[in-house]
Formats: structure tokens, C-alpha cells, sequence
């Protein structure tokens, strides 16, 4: 048994998804995703007893060019991840009909081969190849399944597909010239690669430029608001959830390893823009009307913290990035899932025409609580501990930075506690149906994740310390 075998269940689910006609298609993607997971899980037992799962395989001999995929506790989490969210985003579908929804879940799938792929990717040209292919179902599932008008929405799904491929266009500059220089793509001997610092300059400006618009970074960020108001609620989960997650796990598995000291030199610049990004989100989050657009620039906030922490390059920043991302993923698809909720019964994002939800669905209210206060890393909730880590990390480097980053904690708790207030407790008591069983599935398997890893964090600092050790040693 080899990794590949996730990736296989994942495309051939897609396939089968869409050739199971619309009446079927929802359930088969749920079947399929779940499976998905499961031979994750599978993986990762044998992983932890030693086996072997690496894939490295002979694809253009001509360019030595090779289909590698490699595994360690890094890309293994950043999988769990990946084919975890992604059947609780599809069950997130399931409130919502769509039309030819046999294509949409198909999509939703291939994505999730897509950037399943990136992750595991240890040869550069097929981990640019998964990258690109990312890119292609959720501008399809934005573009035929999102919210609002139909030329806006074209407009900020364009706007989308131009920043991402630009910016990937330079990372694939960047893997060019280090072909020329070594005649293989493999990462390993990509690391070993004797650079000038000329070269490393160059090197680390072309994959900033791709990641900071993945993930983003102000000033890359201007994309990011309109697309995921316009996306659907799965489009904007896969999005936030797990796509945004590429770019950071590539600073740490690409860009850091292969610029080492010229990555030292900009460590001022490059956190003082995170931290910005951090500040700049929080503040106009503040100003947002609208629950997806408010979700959005939190998320800004909160991926501009994480990004700070990579470029610090110390251990706990690093093992607080992935802490991170990991409760990111599953706290930002439990807020858009309860945005969701709330348009499907009120039909709108807009926060002022919310209100009184609480004494109509206290049970709904409580788990929305839940997630709202682990977004602002109440201790005992998974976030806690990566943000943490992240604000240790700044610390380490300067007391500046983690007293500015720092300001996430403050103004997050601020911004989120009034949000709530707005659409649970204040406003017009508008009618609200009660969410079904059915419904709550999602929220309730978030809730007990964020919790149990708030309290249990150490089975994954223990699967992810070797690697992170591994790339440290590479950057010094």
C-alpha cells in the first residue's frame, strides 16, 4: 500500500459522483469523500508503524521528471486535513439544492485531488501540476453555482483566476531556473542545490509573490472579500478551509527550505507585513455588513497571524502555523456553515436584517457560541494552542511583533462578540426555523474536534515535530 491510493479514491469518486446522475450525486460524493478519509486514516496508522507510503515513479524520463508524492507527519496532518473538511462540506451542501449538482459535488472532489496532491507532491513540475489544477473546479463551482449578480460575480471570479495563475506563472519561473541549475525537479535535490544569494533573492521574491496571493497577504488580498461572497457556502469552505492552506504549508516546504539565509535577511519585512495584515483585517472586519464579507476579513486576520509565525523561523512558529491551520480549517467551515444556516432561512448576509435567533433555536445559538469563541482561541479550544505558539514565535524575534500581533486576541474577541450579538441576540425577532438533526451534524463534529484538540493537542505535535525539525535544520 502506497499513499496514491487516497488520491485514486478521490478521482475515481469524482468520476462515479458524476456519472451517478443528479438524484444520486450529493450521497455518492459523501460516500466517496468519506472513503476518501477513511483510507487517510488507514495511512496514518501505518505511517506511524513504520511502513513506507512514499510513490516515486518514472512519469517524462526525457526531463527526469518523476510522479513523487512523499509523506511525513507535515504532509500527512495537512491530508487528515484536506479529505476530513471535505465530507463535512459536502453534508454542508446538502442544505442547499443545486442545479446539475452531480457536476458541483464531481467538482468538489476533483478539487480535493487537486490540493490533496499538493500536499504530498515531492517533485516540483507535478506539485506545480496539482497547484494549477486547484485552481480550475472551484473558478467553475464559483462561477456557475455562486451568490448575487451574474456579472459581478463574473468579475470577482475573473479577478480570482488572473491574481492566482499570475502569481503562479512566477513560481513556475522559479522552478525553471532551479531545472537548470540541478536537471531534476525532486525536492531533495532541489535542497541540495548550491545558490548564490543573487539567486535566492530572486527565488524567494517569485514563490512570495505565489503564496502571498494564495493565502493572502495585503497588499494580495484585494480578491479574497468579493470571491468569497460571491462563491457558494462549499466553494467558500473549500476556499477558506483548505485551499488558502497551500500557500502557507508551501512557504514551509518550498520557499523557507531553498532560500534559507536570504529568508533570514527579510524576516523584518516579510512579518511586518503579516502583522499588518493582521491589524488591517481585524480593523475592517470591523466595518463589514455583510456576514460572508465580515467572515472574509477575519479570515485575513487570522492567515496574516499564521504567515507571521512561518516567517519568524523559529520551531514554536512553525509548529504554531500548522496548529493553526489545522483549527482554522475546521473553525472557519463551522462559521460559514452557520452563515449558511442562517440564508437559508432569512435569505440574506446582511447582519441588520438579523436578530433574535437565540430564543427561537437556543441549541443552534450554543454551538454557534462555541465556534465563535474557539475563532477567538478561548483556551481549551484548538486555536488557542496554534495561536499561542504564534505569538511565543513573535516574541522570541521581537516583543514588537507580538505585541501588535497580539492585537488579534482583543480585536477578534471585539468584533466576534458583537457579531453575535447582532444576529443571535439584538435586532428584529424575525421567524426562524429550528435546524434539524440533520443540519447540526456539521456543527456538532466541529464543536467536539476544537474541543478535543484543545485538550489533546499532543498526538499532533508529536507527528508533526520530526518534519518541522527536518526543515529547520534545512533553513539554518
Amino acid at each position: 500500500m502506497d499513499i496514491s491510493i487516497v488520491l485514486i479514491v478521490l478521482l475515481v469518486g469524482a468520476l462515479v459522483t458524476y456519472l451517478s446522475g443528479n438524484k444520486f450525486a450529493s450521497k455518492t460524493a459523501l460516500i466517496s469523500s468519506i472513503a476518501a478519509f477513511g483510507a487517510t486514516i488507514i495511512s496514518l496508522n501505518a505511517f506511524q508503524n513504520g511502513e513506507d507510503l512514499d510513490v516515486n515513479l518514472p512519469w517524462i524520463s526525457q526531463l527526469n521528471i518523476n510522479f513523487a508524492l512523499h509523506v511525513d507527519g507535515l504532509s500527512l496532518v495537512m491530508l487528515v486535513l484536506t479529505t476530513g473538511l471535505l465530507p463535512l462540506i459536502i453534508l454542508s451542501g446538502f442544505i442547499t439544492k443545486f442545479e446539475n449538482s452531480k457536476s458541483i459535488y464531481a467538482l468538489m472532489l476533483f478539487m480535493g485531488f487537486a490540493m490533496a496532491g499538493t500536499f504530498l507532491a515531492s517533485d516540483g513540475f507535478l506539485y506545480y501540476i496539482f497547484w494549477e489544477i486547484a485552481l480550475i473546479p472551484i473558478y467553475f463551482i464559483a462561477l456557475n453555482w455562486g451568490n448575487g449578480d451574474v456579472e459581478e460575480r463574473k468579475k470577482a471570479i475573473l479577478k480570482f483566476f488572473i491574481y492566482t495563475f499570475a502569481g503562479s506563472l512566477f513560481m513556475l519561473l522559479a522552478f525553471i531556473y532551479l531545472y537548470t541549475k540541478g536537471g531534476s525537479f525532486d525536492i531533495t535535490k532541489l535542497y541540495a542545490l548550491q545558490l548564490t544569494t543573487t539567486e535566492k533573492t530572486y527565488l524567494f521574491i517569485a514563490f512570495f509573490l505565489a503564496y502571498a496571493i494564495k493565502i493572502p497577504l495585503i497588499p494580495f488580498h484585494t480578491w479574497q472579500a468579493n470571491t468569497y461572497s460571491k462563491a457558494p457556502a462549499v466553494g467558500t469552505m473549500l476556499l477558506s478551509g483548505i485551499m488558502l492552506k497551500m500557500g502557507l504549508y508551501s512557504v514551509l516546504r518550498w520557499q523557507l527550505p531553498l532560500t534559507d539565509e536570504v529568508a533570514k535577511a527579510h524576516v523584518p519585512y516579510i512579518v511586518g507585513i503579516s502583522i499588518a495584515g493582521v491589524i488591517y483585517g481585524a480593523i475592517v472586519t470591523l466595518k463589514q455588513k455583510n456576514l460572508k464579507k465580515f467572515l472574509a476579513y477575519s479570515s485575513l486576520s487570522h492567515v496574516g497571524l499564521i504567515a507571521a509565525g512561518l516567517y519568524s523561523l523559529t520551531f514554536e512558529g512553525f509548529q504554531g502555523a500548522v496548529l493553526q491551520m489545522l483549527s482554522h480549517g475546521i473553525v472557519i467551515v463551522g462559521l460559514f456553515y452557520v452563515v449558511e444556516l442562517i440564508y437559508s432561512r432569512y435569505n440574506t448576509y446582511e447582519i441588520k436584517e438579523m436578530g433574535g435567533i437565540r430564543i427561537q433555536d437556543t441549541y443552534f445559538a450554543s454551538l454557534f457560541m462555541i465556534i465563535m469563541l474557539a475563532s477567538v482561541a478561548l483556551p481549551t479550544t484548538f486555536n488557542f494552542i496554534g495561536e499561542f505558539n504564534l505569538l511565543y514565535s513573535l516574541f522570541k524575534v521581537n516583543i514588537w511583533y507580538a505585541v501588535l500581533a497580539g492585537t488579534t486576541i482583543i480585536l477578534g474577541a471585539f468584533y466576534m462578540l458583537r457579531m453575535f450579538q447582532k444576529v443571535m441576540l439584538g435586532g428584529e425577532t424575525k421567524s426562524f426555523k429550528k435546524i434539524s438533526k440533520q443540519e447540526s451534524i456539521v456543527l456538532i463534529i466541529v464543536v467536539g474536534l476544537t474541543i478535543f484538540f484543545g485538550l489533546f493537542p499532543q498526538p499532533i505535535i508529536d507527528l508533526i515535530t520530526p518534519s518541522l525539525q527536518s526543515i529547520l535544520t534545512q533553513i539554518k
